[in-house]
């Protein structure tokens, strides 16, 4: 099984190679292809990719800034895997919880699986209160109109099989694509489909 991972990146030089050589530390455990997509960033992210390839294996370089949800849309010709991830630049999330989000594809047969971090953690964060309940009021509204139920659908871990979506069925460039992509309307045969959640370290 080949695990790609797309990190679609903005002005991430602060971020950019530490993320890299987490992902990259994951090869001990996982067959995975790196896809790095260049959002026309503007300060030296490029630059310090253009210095490192050696820390992935395809690297995308977008003119202007798009968003993020074109970053991925960018990367997804260029995947080889059974298994798309999306992973931030930013070291919001640790490339640890691979095995994690993995697990359910390899126990139960998952087709989809949702990192959440308001999942009944052991300890948790004190957010801030208008975007915990942002968070908590988009979720909700995903959940009634698509007859759903999850935690944190704008966690940044999502993992799908390759074959289920084509990157031309996606519309939308921003960070409103992860629940774009979430949507029974987007995914094909979708009542056929597994759909998992899993916890994820708090940031």
């Amino acid at each position: 099984m080949i695990l790609s991972i797309i990190i679609p990146c903005f002005n991430e030089e602060n971020t950019i190679l530490e993320i890299l050589e987490k992902v990259n530390f994951q090869r001990k455990a996982f067959n995975i292809q790196i896809i790095v997509s260049d959002d026309g960033s503007t300060d030296n992210t490029l630059t310090l990719l253009q210095k490192n390839p050696h820390l992935y294996d395809i690297l995308i370089k977008n003119k202007i800034n798009l968003g993020k949800g074109a970053a991925i849309i960018s990367a997804k010709s260029q995947i080889k895997g059974d298994i798309i991830l999306i992973q931030d630049a930013d070291l919001e999330y640790d490339p640890n919880d691979y095995v994690k989000l993995l697990e359910p594809v390899l126990r139960f047969k998952a087709d989809v699986v949702m990192g959440s971090r308001l999942s009944a953690p052991p300890f948790t964060r004190v957010y801030y209160f208008w975007h915990k309940f942002g968070n908590k009021f988009i979720t909700l509204l995903f959940n009634i109109f698509n007859n759903t139920t999850f935690t944190d659908i704008y966690s940044c871990y999502i993992l799908f099989k390759s074959d289920l979506l084509k990157a031309e069925d996606l519309l939308t460039n921003g960070w409103e694509q992860q629940a774009e992509i979430l949507s029974p309307s987007k995914i094909k045969n979708h009542n056929q489909i597994l759909v998992g959640e899993i916890k994820v370290r708090i940031p």
